[in-house]
């Protein structure tokens, strides 16, 4: 297994689509899922942000700071409780998020039409398989609740 991942990680075409982009319009990781859920989502707090980015929200800060610096989003404090902000996507960052998504669906593409249809299918039900189980509290972990 091991092998065949080192294998697929050295064949540029099958390298992660995000990695990719980041790479062809200059964004870290962290940036460009932040503008994927922004574009996906529409406003979110820098807490929701942090959580789905798996990163703390003085993490979050500073890529936001640098996606605000370029026009990117923009950040604006609740009405009601000025601690909280909330990102939204500018019209920039709304045409950045296009960009985002149809590189990452062009790479998606390829990858997908080296397969077969019924290849296709079975991917699709292994990785939906997969993200049930990673969604889904481990036996171990419901025990010792």
């Amino acid at each position: 297994m091991q092998e065949l991942m080192f294998s697929l990680g050295r064949r540029r075409s099958l390298r992660d689509p995000i990695a990719s982009t980041c790479e062809q319009l200059q964004f870290t990781p962290p940036q460009v899922h932040a503008l994927l859920w922004l574009g996906l989502d529409g406003s979110l707090t820098m807490g929701e942000l942090a959580r789905r980015l798996g990163v703390t929200e003085k993490t979050v800060t500073g890529v936001m700071d640098r996606l605000e610096r370029e026009g990117h989003i923009v950040r604006e404090r609740g009405e009601t409780d000025r601690r909280i902000v909330r990102c939204r996507l500018t019209d920039e960052g709304k045409q950045t998020f296009a960009k985002l998504d149809r590189s990452m669906h062009r790479a998606m593409g390829v990858v997908m039409g080296m397969l077969d249809p019924d290849d296709r299918q079975a991917l699709f039900r292994v990785m939906e398989k997969v993200l049930s189980k990673l969604d889904s509290p481990t036996p171990d972990a419901a025990s010792e609740t």
